[in-house]
Order: structure tokens, then C-alpha cells, then sequence
């Protein structure tokens, strides 16, 4: 018995001293897939008159995640909270009262689009009377109209950072940029123009040579505003080519990619379109729905080679059917003209995906909460807007493709040893082999003060030049760090790249 319990003592020092600490696992769903339950429906009516709804949004900030914002056809804004129990018992009209916090009509026409900005205190509507209106959320009121394009506004995103700054598309082929703080020097204060607009975005080239050309064929159907700050995605009905422009240089696109990128014929590229765009938190995938009824998932970093996945199952007959990927990238859900809403692993993109049942008709706009894990809401042309909470979609625990390319940026071993010159002598002993023995002797010194007052001024400037050198080298030296998602976000100092037009070679 002593002896068993010696080496079970022994044991567990010598695991403490191999392991150094307990690192707690991240749990990884391997065979098991997403189960969803339906967490209540509402229907989308006003003065008891029922409209389709157009466009969902949840609110951005953690506090408010749970509020969910509809838009429908008649041109009405409807606040809803999603966390309140909606009993089986209940109808649809009943929730509606109950879950409802406000409503406006905030156009005299269908509102195709919504945005949060602004810590979910103001609310951007793109319409089909050709105008973008921004709104108090609190006190429902209009406080800027952007007025320019010449067709329905179908899409709006606003910057990642400076909500004041917003691209617009449109049905009359042109995307537009707005700052909002334009309307401060305007005579029209409520008014605001444009600050710059792309006309014939998204024409084919044999269209440009006739007179007469289908408003269908040209509309822009989705734009983005990328995770770098200065890039723009855009997409259009009249193929399924993605654009990438820089906005401080729109006179062409800097590069552009296609669900075929190897396909020659002009002809079969253009015979589907995308009705919708998305991308996730980290910035690194952006989906594409496409009109051949797949949904096409590119990698920020890999454009030129197309698609890296491709999800299907769904049914896209019409623009109004979206998809949407989730914050991690982890799942892809979307809309379905079988009145259905798909859900796929992203890892696992072979797999049946999970449906999700109970609209009566074509499932249009959908969106995930950013904060509740597994929350998403779709809506249908049956008139009513449905909650779900998908059971496996966990953000924290999932091992999402973003985090697993963010593991890349670990700095190789050699230069891990580099940067330990600057530390404390123990880092210094134990790499001792990688730099000269003089160099440990001079930068360990108990009072490193004295030495640095006896030194010269161009013994001090040398040295100070040469860490600078080793710095700037240290910044430079992995090549994955050049290539990887975070570098196109946050790029290294020393690299002056500031869109993915440095990423690739334009043709």
C-alpha cells in the first residue's frame, strides 16, 4: 500500500513538472451534428393587415442582442424581443403583441434592407423609393435621408468602425459611399448627396453595347464593407462575379472572383446571379448566395483560386432569398424557396444540413445573433418572422476555420529565441547558443543605468539602430504572417499594406 501510494505521489510531481499547468480543452463536436427547437414565431401585421417581411437585423451591442428588427413591404420597422417565452398555446398575432416593443412606417414603399450603427442607437433602412433614411431606434425619427440613386436601394452596409461612413447598391446598377457627417455643411440638413458612385458596376460587357438594358440585369444586389476598413465587396444579378474595389481608388475594381473562375465561357458565368453576400466577425470567409441555388464560401486570402467550399441542398428561385455565415464561421444558414431554412457545418460542407421546418412559404432574410449563442430568426412570405436556437452552434466552443488559421501566426522557434535578447538573463541562459557570448555579458549588468550613462552618444546610436534593425527584421521574417487573415486586418508595421489590393496580383 505505501509503496502504491510512492509512486502515485511521485507520479503526479513528475506530471506537474512535464505539464507545468493544466490547460483546460476546448470541446470539438466531431460525429455529433446541431439539433434545433423553435423558441416562438410572430407574425409580421399592422391594424390587422399582414405584410411579407423584407430584411432582419439583430442589434450588434451584447446588451441589446435580443432585439431583433423587421422590415416588410409595406415600409414599416418592427422591434421585437426575442427573449421573451412565447407559449405553444399562444398565436401568432398574440406574440406579436407581446414580443413587440415599437413600430413606425418609416417609407411609403418596401424596405429591402436594415442596419444597426451607432451602439444600436440609430437604424439605417435601404427602400424601394430610392432613398437610404437614417432613424433615432428610441424616438423613432428621421434624422438624415440619403437621397442620389435612381433605383430601389436593395442593399446598405455600414464601415466596420466608423458608423458614420456607409456604402450603398442599388437597382439602377450603380454603388454609392455616404458620410453622414456630410449633412453638417448641406442647406437641406436632413438631406445628404453622395460622396462618391460607381454607375454599371456589375455590366457585362456585351450589355454596355446596347441602348436598351434590363434594370434587372444591372441591379446590385449586396455590397460589403470588408474588416480592413477601406475595401468594398460587391455583387450583382447579372452574374455570379464578386468585385472588390478601394475606396480611395474607385475607377476600377482591383480584383474580382466567380463561383467558375476557370470557366472561359462568358456565357455560363453569366447565367446565375447573387442574391446575397455575408462574411464573419474575423473577416476572413465571405459566402455568396448564388442563383444556380448554392452558396459559395471564399476566402479573403484565396480569391483568385475561387470558391473554397460550396454548400447545396437549398433552393434559390428568386434575389429575396438570403444566406448568412455565422459570426465564427462555423455554420452557414439560409433561406430556401421550399420553405425551408438550411444549416451547414462549414468544416463539413458534404453533409446533409440541417433543416429547419415550419414556414409555409419561401424562407427570404435571416440573421444569427451576434451574442446568444445559436440564436438565429428567419422569415417567410408566410408573414411571419421564426426564433430558433440551434443547439451545437456554440461560438466559444467550436472550433471555427477562423480560429484554426489564426494558429498559423505562431512565430517560429528560431525567432521565439530572437526575441528573448531583450528579456531578463534566465530567458538569456537558456538560449545562449543563438547569440554571442559578449552580447549576454553586455545587456545582463545589475545596474543597467550606469552602463548606459557611460556609454558614448555613437555607441548609443549604434545600438539603438541595430535593435531597430532586429525589430523590424523580427516583423518581417515569417512569411505566413504576410498571407494569414489577421495581417489583412491588422497588418505588421513594417508592412505598408492597407487593402487586399497588396494581396494580389491584378490581372
Amino acid at each position: 500500500m505505501q509503496n502504491f501510494i510512492a509512486q502515485s505521489f511521485f507520479r503526479d510531481i513528475n506530471s506537474r513538472e512535464l505539464n507545468g499547468f493544466r490547460v483546460k480543452k476546448r470541446p470539438y463536436i466531431v460525429d455529433e451534428r446541431p439539433e434545433s427547437s423553435q423558441l416562438g414565431a410572430v407574425s409580421v401585421e399592422h391594424n390587422g393587415k399582414t405584410s411579407p417581411p423584407m430584411a432582419l437585423s439583430f442589434c450588434k451591442s451584447n446588451e441589446n442582442a435580443h432585439i431583433l428588427a423587421v422590415t416588410d413591404e409595406a415600409g414599416y420597422i418592427s422591434l421585437y424581443n426575442t427573449r421573451l417565452k412565447f407559449p405553444s398555446s399562444s398565436t401568432y398575432q398574440q406574440n406579436t403583441e407581446k414580443s413587440r416593443i415599437l413600430e413606425w412606417v418609416a417609407h411609403d414603399n418596401a424596405i429591402f434592407d436594415i442596419c444597426w450603427i451607432k451602439d444600436d442607437n440609430r437604424i439605417l433602412t435601404a427602400s424601394g423609393d430610392q432613398s437610404i433614411k437614417v432613424w433615432d431606434a428610441q424616438k423613432r425619427k428621421c434624422v438624415g435621408a440619403l437621397m442620389g440613386h435612381t433605383g430601389s436601394v436593395k442593399t446598405i452596409s455600414s464601415h466596420p468602425t466608423n458608423h458614420d461612413i456607409l456604402v450603398s447598391g442599388s437597382r439602377d446598377g450603380s454603388f454609392a459611399l455616404w458620410d453622414l457627417r456630410c449633412s453638417e455643411n448641406s442647406s437641406h440638413r436632413l438631406s445628404i448627396s453622395s460622396v462618391a458612385t460607381v454607375h454599371e458596376a456589375h455590366v457585362s460587357p456585351c450589355r454596355r453595347r446596347l441602348r436598351r438594358r434590363k434594370a434587372a440585369s444591372m441591379s446590385i444586389t449586396s455590397v460589403l464593407y470588408l474588416r480592413d476598413e477601406v475595401s468594398i465587396a460587391t455583387a450583382g444579378a447579372v452574374d455570379s462575379v464578386l468585385k472588390f474595389w478601394d475606396t480611395r481608388n474607385l475607377k476600377r475594381s482591383v480584383i474580382q472572383t466567380s463561383s467558375h473562375p476557370d470557366t472561359s465561357d462568358e456565357k455560363e458565368r453569366r447565367l446565375h446571379g447573387v442574391s446575397s453576400l455575408s462574411q464573419d466577425l474575423n473577416g476572413v470567409y465571405i459566402s455568396a448566395s448564388c442563383m444556380d441555388s448554392r452558396i459559395y464560401l471564399y476566402s479573403i486570402l484565396q480569391l483568385d483560386n475561387g470558391p473554397v467550399k460550396t454548400f447545396s441542398g437549398c433552393q434559390i428561385d428568386s434575389f429575396f432569398v438570403k444566406s448568412s455565415i455565422s459570426p465564427d464561421a462555423s455554420h452557414m444558414l439560409s433561406g430556401s424557396s421550399d420553405g425551408n431554412a438550411y444549416v451547414w457545418q462549414v468544416n463539413k460542407p458534404h453533409l446533409d444540413p440541417m433543416l429547419l421546418k415550419s414556414h409555409d412559404g419561401e424562407v427570404t432574410a435571416v440573421d444569427w445573433c451576434p451574442s446568444e449563442m445559436g440564436k438565429v430568426a428567419t422569415s417567410a412570405d408566410d408573414f411571419t418572422v421564426r426564433f430558433w436556437n440551434i443547439q451545437g452552434c456554440c461560438y466559444s466552443n467550436s472550433r471555427s476555420p477562423s480560429s484554426i488559421r489564426r494558429r498559423v501566426m505562431a512565430v517560429p522557434s528560431i525567432e521565439r529565441k530572437r526575441l528573448f535578447i531583450d528579456e531578463d538573463l534566465t530567458s538569456l541562459k537558456n538560449n545562449s547558443e543563438i547569440c554571442p557570448q559578449g552580447a549576454v555579458s553586455n545587456i545582463h549588468s545589475p545596474k543597467p543605468t550606469i552602463a548606459s550613462e557611460t556609454t558614448t552618444p555613437e555607441s548609443q546610436r549604434s545600438r539603438y539602430s541595430s535593435n531597430f534593425r532586429l525589430k523590424e527584421n523580427l516583423d518581417k521574417t515569417p512569411e505566413a504572417a504576410s498571407r494569414s487573415p489577421s495581417s489583412v486586418l491588422n497588418p505588421p508595421s513594417s508592412l505598408k499594406r492597407r487593402t487586399i489590393r497588396d494581396y494580389f496580383l491584378v490581372a
